[in-house]
């Protein structure tokens, strides 16, 4: 799960700073306003992906998701982009808990005949 869950996190990570971009070019939004609403999303995506491995880590995940939305209010293209990323991390978790299961399936099958053959050799 880890895997799929960083990677839709430096996926936002880049995203977000293109959007950053993209918004700067709106009149009605300063540059220090988007700055600090991308800039801090950025960060926080970047600090949750060395966060995987911990406990939390995807409830934080959700945290994020959800303030990505709720930074629409500021830039109002990340309302768009803050549930289409909310959509990718749904996903990360529940089709990377499904992979990590198979993975676990497949080590302890490999395992098996390995232990039954180091068992006959006793």
């Amino acid at each position: 799960m880890r895997t799929l869950c960083a990677s839709t996190l430096i996926g936002e990570f880049f995203v977000i700073g293109f959007a950053g971009l993209v918004a700067m070019k709106d009149p009605d939004l300063t540059q220090a306003t988007v700055w600090t609403v991308c800039g801090v999303s950025m960060l926080l995506s970047v600090l949750l992906c060395g966060m995987l491995s911990r406990p939390g880590a995807v409830q934080l995940g959700w945290a994020l998701q959800i303030g990505l939305i709720a930074s629409g209010f500021v830039v109002p293209t990340m309302f768009f982009l803050g549930a289409v990323f909310a959509g990718l991390w749904w996903c990360s978790v529940h089709y990377g808990r499904k992979i990590d299961s198979i993975k676990e399936r497949w080590a302890a099958a490999q395992e098996a005949p390995a232990a039954s053959g180091a068992a006959d050799t006793a």
